[in-house]
């Protein structure tokens, strides 16, 4: 990889679309507006090539080929074009993809879209697709739906620290307060302890307020070479400053430690690496909620509390500021809603607009760097993206 190209690598454009239950659009179309969107964001510039974040089109759009689809609908037949299936983790991965495609010196510019259609199909259908990100011989194939493995993982955690059932209320209550201003959340109204406390239980420990809705969505993001960005893009300029991807065991039984996302872990440290950061450098931190015991993991991953301690940032229904991190800032896939495969690609935007001071009132004050991290299936894959302002 060469660091000429690789230290210059700005987000140029973004394009968000509301998260929800769009029966009367089609994939393409969702995936069509955050084009136009992130286009016109970035004063108009054309990509060479298209990453396209995706996890659950084959299944229930009865659609692969993504890569052709949209970039045929969107007008740019003839650019290189390509769909990346990572489960959850699947926009982070074309995001990376699109970096190193950059980094390369081969590619100047790159639009990445991350789209998801569960509307296509409802019931035991959904539910079948997303049991396609775990391990289809010893998981799937028994019936262990993602909610199950969500609920063994808290309920272990709850039993090993000795920790309150409601310790994981927080993550709801912040997720939910940070949405009320998020034009795009799914779910924009706070709620409160005591809303948390009486909710009904999915999967025991989970609760409804533990598990993020699955919904469609798409979001794109437009990366350009800084030297060829366009004089008409005034917004303040945000580069990927560390980007990795890493794998671990697929079914969660074949981890060393159940409680240990080791892949987030060992992701998180090569962004850190590559960006010379480490976690005191960071201003806020998109993990990926889609459980609330993730969120958890997350944290200890990625340093922000020893392992059996990620629990204790998000009491009183924030996330502390002594010693921690605002998280999940738009509500996260909690409130905002989970859109698989796009997830990734949502985070970066949100980021962004984080660093670029246009997050309204969701804005964290003098926020200058961000990590960003999705996981694909429980954890088995983890994108990692460090961003960083450029103050000019």
């Amino acid at each position: 990889m060469s660091n000429k190209y690789a230290a210059n690598i700005i987000i140029a454009g973004i394009g968000l679309t509301p998260v929800g239950e769009h029966w009367e659009k089609s994939l393409r179309e969702l995936a069509l507006e955050a084009i136009i969107a992130a286009g016109q964001d970035a004063g108009g510039i054309q990509p060479q090539a298209m990453y396209i974040g995706n996890m659950l089109a084959p299944a229930l759009s009865r659609q692969s080929q993504l890569g052709a689809l949209i970039a045929d609908f969107a007008g740019m037949r003839g650019i290189e074009t390509v769909a990346i299936d990572a489960g959850g983790a699947s926009g982070g991965v074309a995001l990376r993809q699109a970096f190193l495609a950059l980094s390369s010196g081969y590619i100047q510019s790159a639009i990445v879209v991350g789209v998801e259609k569960v509307t296509d199909r409802v019931g035991h259908e959904v539910l079948a697709a997303q049991m396609t990100s775990s391990d289809a011989d010893y998981e799937a194939v028994h019936g262990i739906t993602p909610t199950a493995q969500a609920a063994m993982l808290m309920k272990r955690y709850l039993y090993e620290n000795e920790v309150p059932r409601e310790a994981f209320g927080g993550f709801s209550i912040t997720a939910h307060a940070n949405a009320v201003h998020n034009p795009n959340a799914m779910f924009k109204r706070a709620i409160k302890p005591e809303t948390y406390a009486k909710a009904g239980m999915v999967s025991d420990p989970v609760n409804l307020f533990d598990a993020a809705p699955l919904a469609d969505g798409a979001a794109a993001v437009l990366l350009i070479h800084e030297d060829l960005l366009p004089e008409g893009v005034s917004h303040p300029r945000v580069k990927i400053a560390g980007s990795s991807i890493a794998n671990g065991a697929l079914a969660i039984h074949d981890r060393p430690d159940p409680l240990v996302l080791d892949a987030s872990k060992a992701s998180i440290e090569m962004a850190y690496r590559m960006s010379s950061t480490t976690t005191e450098n960071m201003d806020l931190f998109e993990l990926h909620d889609f459980f609330s015991i993730y969120a958890a993991l997350a944290l200890e991953a990625a340093g922000f509390a020893d392992k059996g301690h990620g629990w204790h940032l998000a009491q009183n229904g924030q996330i502390s500021s002594a010693g921690s991190i605002p998280i999940c800032t738009f509500g996260g896939s909690k409130a905002r809603g989970d859109t698989g495969g796009a997830t990734g690609v949502y985070q970066i935007g949100e980021a962004t607009l984080q660093l670029q001071g246009r997050a309204g009132e969701n804005q964290v004050a003098g926020a200058k760097k961000a990590l960003v991290q999705c996981l694909g299936g429980t954890g088995a894959t983890a994108a990692t993206h460090i961003l960083s302002r450029i103050d000019t």
